[in-house]
């Protein structure tokens, strides 16, 4: 058994795949076939598992692992989320501005005022870009863009982000949002006849 210093979900085993002993695995790896390039695989309480063939079906992976020859025993690994430890990720891949969701998580996030706004619990993604999640102790979450005017500096060696609290939507400006104003008009901006006399 092993434990991760620096543990990364990159996937998650799904039902059993044939008589054989393979799986479907959801990758959550930016190339679905990548799950088989960082060596063993490993579980949370540090089962290791080694790769022997996989192929891309769809929208996941399937995975015949190493002492898992039949349809039982792959159907007892449904559930297991899979993990590689950090320093399996090789940070020449990324280019400038590129982080990894892993090293964003736990990073503190203050504004050039010295405000603290919460520590980074998340990176989300629901297609429109990449969202942080902060955190704060007796506050509710909140959800900010992960873009260059929200984020313009992140420092991974000093453990923070610096935030724009503007362009990141964490204060309220007090301006119209696009909705009607249901209030009264000035007199003064209505047609002639119906000014009131």
């Amino acid at each position: 058994m092993t434990k991760l210093e620096h543990p990364i979900l990159i996937g998650i085993v799904g039902a059993a795949q044939g008589l054989r002993g393979e799986v479907r695995v959801k990758p959550f790896t930016e190339d679905p076939m990548a799950i088989a390039e960082y060596g063993a695989l490993y579980t949370a309480d540090g089962r290791r598992f080694e790769v022997l063939d996989h192929r891309f079906a769809k929208t996941v992976v399937v995975v015949r692992f190493r002492g898992i020859n039949d349809r039982n025993a792959a159907e007892a690994l449904k559930g297991l989320e899979l993990f590689i430890d950090r320093s399996s990720l090789d940070d020449e891949e990324l280019e400038e501005g590129e982080y990894f969701h892993a090293d964003l998580e736990g990073l503190e996030a203050w504004d050039a005022e010295g405000r603290f706004w919460g520590t980074v619990s998340g990176v989300l993604d629901f297609g429109g870009g990449d969202l942080l999640e902060l955190r704060d102790e007796g506050r509710k979450p909140v959800v900010i863009p992960f873009t260059l005017a929200a984020v313009p500096t992140v420092d991974l060696e000093a453990g923070r982000i610096l935030v724009d609290p503007l362009a990141a939507g964490l204060i309220d400006t007090g301006e119209d949002d696009g909705q009607e104003d249901n209030g009264d008009a000035d007199p003064e901006d209505l047609p002639d006849e119906d000014r009131p006399e």
